[in-house]
């Protein structure tokens, strides 16, 4: 059964025209949707109607199955999708708001050897509305409504690859920022991709206002084949290229992710390589203290390193910070919580 959710708006209103119902049924139906209501709570349309539409359409694409809460207030969710699959998010608590981490695929096929969410492999894509699903459940346990939100920021750097989903990820992109729906803004959205060059420049093209995160985590392209199977088909250089192309389309910082690994990328060389490729345009270097996953067998870089290789990058006059880390006591890295709960049910 479709999710009602996968509908844009606009075929909101196809559709309500198509059951002859009046064009106000659309805006009425939609704030319902928008506030994660139930067919049962959604009590000024019609129950025929209502009725009629939950013959055809799933209201609600996922549901909380297991939440965990961190000290400094961060919400590792457990999501149940209706096949049954499970997919993971976490809500980041800040000053300036609430930013809620999706996920965009049951798995990933990246293979990426620091993330626990490529483990499985890839099981299938999730839809556009089970995307935006995430944030409207959240947005909802948490007591916000379209007018008073209490998501306010979104990063898709949950489990799998966003531009391995593009069509769904581009639709949910335009959705959730939708006027009509929780009109989050796209400048408040983050996208996390480890490169695909080829989804990154068909991007840059489709006018979003988003920011384009690119998860290096190496200087050059030996180091980067040891962690990231993706290296062995994109260069370093085209990524480089394919950033640039995307800046000066959308005139958007570049954000660059690096994930510190003692022993691999960490040396004041790997600092001297990074800042080299990080000139000819606005960018930022976001260094991560790796989360371990033991599955793996990769170390963090020690504290006192880690900003030892802040401050080289600083003395090239590279913008830079090393990310304030969040949920490490409920294990927030991606992936970690779902192949935990998977690992117990199969014993």
């Amino acid at each position: 059964m479709r999710n009602i959710l996968d509908l844009s708006y606009d075929e909101i209103e196809m559709l309500m025209k198509d059951l002859n119902q009046p064009k106000f049924r659309a805006g009425q139906l939609y704030d319902a949707l928008t506030a994660y209501k139930t067919p049962d709570k959604i009590t000024n349309i019609p129950k025929a109607l209502i009725g009629d539409l939950t013959k055809q359409f799933n209201f609600t694409p996922l549901t909380i199955f297991k939440e965990i809460k961190s000290q400094d207030g961060t919400i590792k969710f457990l999501y149940k999708l209706s096949d049954g699959n499970l997919i993971e998010g976490v809500l980041m608590k800040y000053k300036y708001g609430n930013t809620l981490c999706v996920s965009t695929q049951v798995g990933c096929r990246m293979g990426c050897k620091f993330c626990a969410s490529t483990l499985g492999g890839l099981i299938r894509n999730l839809t556009s509305g089970e995307i935006l699903a995430q944030v409207l459940c959240v947005n909802a346990y948490l007591g916000g409504s379209k007018t008073n939100r209490e998501i306010t920021n979104i990063v898709l750097m949950g489990s799998g690859e966003p531009l391995d989903n593009y069509d769904n990820v581009v639709k949910f992109l335009r959705c959730v920022s939708d006027s009509k729906g929780i009109a989050i803004s796209q400048r408040n959205i983050s996208l996390s991709t480890c490169g695909l060059v080829d989804k990154i420049d068909k991007l840059k093209d489709e006018n979003l206002q988003i920011t384009l995160t690119i998860s290096l985590h190496a200087p050059n392209d030996e180091i980067r084949k040891q962690t990231m199977p993706i290296a062995n088909r994109y260069s370093i250089k085209e990524i480089m290229d394919s950033a640039k192309r995307y800046f000066n389309k959308t005139k958007r910082r570049v954000v660059f992710e690096y994930a510190l690994i003692d022993g691999k990328n960490d040396t004041f060389e790997c600092a001297d390589e990074l800042a080299k490729l990080m000139h000819g345009f606005s960018n930022h270097v976001n260094l991560i203290p790796l989360n371990e996953v033991k599955e793996r067998g990769l170390k963090g870089t020690l504290k006192h390193r880690a900003y030892a290789f802040l401050d080289r990058l600083k003395s090239h006059n590279i913008s830079a910070t090393i990310r304030r880390t969040m949920g490490e006591d409920i294990e927030g890295a991606c992936g970690q919580l779902r192949a935990k709960v998977l690992s117990s049910t199969q014993q």
